[in-house]
């Protein structure tokens, strides 16, 4: 099956709990997201806490670039681990 497949996710159960660690830390980094543009939102009211309210918008820009990086990491094990599971079964 190619890549990003909606059935890659539930092919076995060794991917439906690849896909559920893989879900909760996309899940993860868009909190960390959120709250570092919330805080450092706020942090911007303030001459005093600007510089602290620059690095909060850099760590949440990362955190919304990890996003797609661990999507993408999660489909590309989901495939191989289809592939290593379609060799097991024509080697039985």
């Amino acid at each position: 099956m190619p890549l990003f497949h909606p059935d890659n996710r539930t092919r076995s159960e060794a991917s439906r709990k690849l896909y559920a660690r893989y879900e909760v830390a996309h899940t993860g980094v868009d909190f960390l997201a959120a709250a570092c543009f919330l805080i450092g939102s706020f942090l911007f009211f303030s001459n005093t806490t600007q510089y602290a309210a620059t690095w909060l918008f850099v760590i949440g820009s990362l955190a919304f670039a990890a996003k797609p990086t661990i999507r993408l990491i999660r489909e590309v094990k989901l495939y191989r681990l289809g592939d290593l599971e379609t060799l097991a079964e024509r080697d039985t």
